[in-house]
């Protein structure tokens, strides 16, 4: 435990933070894996519907600074090729 008043008061902010990002980073997944089974189970009208929320889930928590820039492109990348694919 941090005996020194900043190293407490930063271990509260971090902690805030930490459960702030887990919210944003969760329902990013959950958006993902809805659109990765709709394409399992090639429902195209589905994934279709579900690809824009799964895109907006993921440059959103990008542009927090949840996950890097780069890491979101991929990402969408690789579902919208996925959902095109159908």
């Amino acid at each position: 435990m941090a005996n020194i008043a900043s190293a407490i008061k930063r271990d509260r902010q971090n902690t805030k933070r930490r459960a702030h990002n887990r919210h944003f980073r969760t329902s990013m997944r959950t958006q993902i894996k809805n659109l990765r089974s709709a394409i399992e189970t090639g429902d195209a009208a589905a994934a279709k519907n579900l690809l824009p929320l799964a895109v907006a889930s993921i440059q959103r928590v990008a542009q927090k600074g949840i996950i890097h820039k780069k890491n979101a492109a991929r990402r969408v990348s690789r579902l919208s090729k996925a959902v095109n694919a159908l």
